[in-house]
Protein backbone atom coordinates (compact mmCIF):
# COMPACT_ATOMS: atom_id res chain seq x y z
CA UNK A 1 0.00 0.00 0.00
CA UNK A 2 1.15 3.52 -1.37
CA UNK A 3 0.50 6.53 0.76
CA UNK A 4 0.38 9.34 -1.36
CA UNK A 5 0.62 13.08 -0.16
CA UNK A 6 -1.01 15.56 -2.23
CA UNK A 7 -0.12 18.94 -1.36
CA UNK A 8 -1.65 22.18 -0.02
CA UNK A 9 -2.59 24.46 -3.13
CA UNK A 10 -3.20 27.88 -2.06
CA UNK A 11 -5.08 29.73 -4.63
CA UNK A 12 -4.09 33.38 -5.06
CA UNK A 13 -6.76 35.20 -6.40
CA UNK A 14 -5.23 38.25 -8.93
CA UNK A 15 -5.93 41.67 -8.46
CA UNK A 16 -6.43 44.05 -11.22
CA UNK A 17 -3.84 46.59 -10.52
CA UNK A 18 -4.21 50.21 -12.37
CA UNK A 19 -1.12 50.32 -14.79
CA UNK A 20 0.68 53.82 -14.73
CA UNK A 21 -0.48 56.19 -17.71
CA UNK A 22 2.15 56.62 -20.88
CA UNK A 23 3.46 59.74 -21.57
CA UNK A 24 5.46 61.47 -24.55
CA UNK A 25 9.16 62.49 -23.87
CA UNK A 26 9.97 65.18 -26.29
CA UNK A 27 13.11 67.06 -26.48
CA UNK A 28 13.94 70.74 -27.25
CA UNK A 29 16.06 71.97 -29.68
CA UNK A 30 18.12 74.68 -27.98
CA UNK A 31 21.82 76.86 -30.10
CA UNK A 32 23.75 75.85 -26.99
CA UNK A 33 24.16 72.32 -26.62
CA UNK A 34 26.45 70.31 -29.17
CA UNK A 35 24.87 67.74 -31.48
CA UNK A 36 27.14 65.12 -30.14
CA UNK A 37 25.92 65.68 -26.29
CA UNK A 38 22.06 65.51 -27.22
CA UNK A 39 22.97 62.14 -29.18
CA UNK A 40 25.20 61.21 -26.20
CA UNK A 41 22.08 61.60 -23.94
CA UNK A 42 19.38 60.26 -25.82
CA UNK A 43 21.35 56.98 -25.99
CA UNK A 44 22.80 56.53 -22.50
CA UNK A 45 19.66 57.96 -20.95
CA UNK A 46 16.80 56.42 -23.22
CA UNK A 47 18.71 53.82 -24.35
CA UNK A 48 18.40 54.54 -27.94
CA UNK A 49 20.22 52.87 -30.78
CA UNK A 50 23.11 55.50 -32.45
CA UNK A 51 20.86 56.12 -35.67
CA UNK A 52 17.37 56.77 -33.77
CA UNK A 53 19.36 58.88 -31.49
CA UNK A 54 21.16 61.10 -34.56
CA UNK A 55 17.57 60.86 -36.30
CA UNK A 56 15.58 62.53 -33.08
CA UNK A 57 18.75 65.12 -32.65
CA UNK A 58 18.22 66.05 -36.42
CA UNK A 59 14.76 66.71 -35.69
CA UNK A 60 14.78 68.27 -33.12
CA UNK A 61 17.32 70.72 -34.75
CA UNK A 62 15.24 71.41 -37.82
CA UNK A 63 12.17 71.85 -36.01
CA UNK A 64 12.67 73.27 -32.65
CA UNK A 65 11.31 69.97 -30.80
CA UNK A 66 11.30 66.10 -31.61
CA UNK A 67 9.35 62.91 -29.76
CA UNK A 68 11.75 60.79 -28.45
CA UNK A 69 9.43 58.22 -27.06
CA UNK A 70 6.55 57.06 -24.85
CA UNK A 71 7.17 55.77 -21.58
CA UNK A 72 5.53 55.33 -18.03
CA UNK A 73 5.43 58.65 -16.13
CA UNK A 74 8.03 57.74 -13.32
CA UNK A 75 10.07 56.02 -15.68
CA UNK A 76 10.22 59.36 -18.13
CA UNK A 77 10.37 61.56 -14.56
CA UNK A 78 13.44 59.66 -14.00
CA UNK A 79 14.67 59.70 -17.27
CA UNK A 80 14.65 63.07 -17.95
CA UNK A 81 15.73 64.20 -14.59
CA UNK A 82 18.64 62.61 -15.24
CA UNK A 83 18.96 63.97 -18.74
CA UNK A 84 18.71 67.65 -17.27
CA UNK A 85 21.24 66.88 -14.48
CA UNK A 86 23.93 65.35 -17.00
CA UNK A 87 23.82 68.47 -19.36
CA UNK A 88 23.57 70.90 -16.51
CA UNK A 89 26.76 69.16 -15.06
CA UNK A 90 28.30 69.93 -18.79
CA UNK A 91 26.67 73.41 -18.42
CA UNK A 92 24.52 72.84 -21.40
CA UNK A 93 20.08 74.18 -21.29
CA UNK A 94 18.95 70.76 -23.03
CA UNK A 95 15.61 70.20 -22.28
CA UNK A 96 13.09 67.40 -22.18
CA UNK A 97 9.44 67.95 -21.41
CA UNK A 98 6.80 65.04 -21.86
CA UNK A 99 3.03 65.32 -22.30
CA UNK A 100 0.24 62.08 -21.72
CA UNK A 101 0.12 59.90 -23.98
Amino acid sequence: MFLQIIPEIQIIEETETELEPFYKVIIHNDHVTPMDFVVYVLKNIFYLANDRAADIMFTAHLKGSAYVQTIQRTEAEKRITRAHTEALNAGYPLKFTMEPE
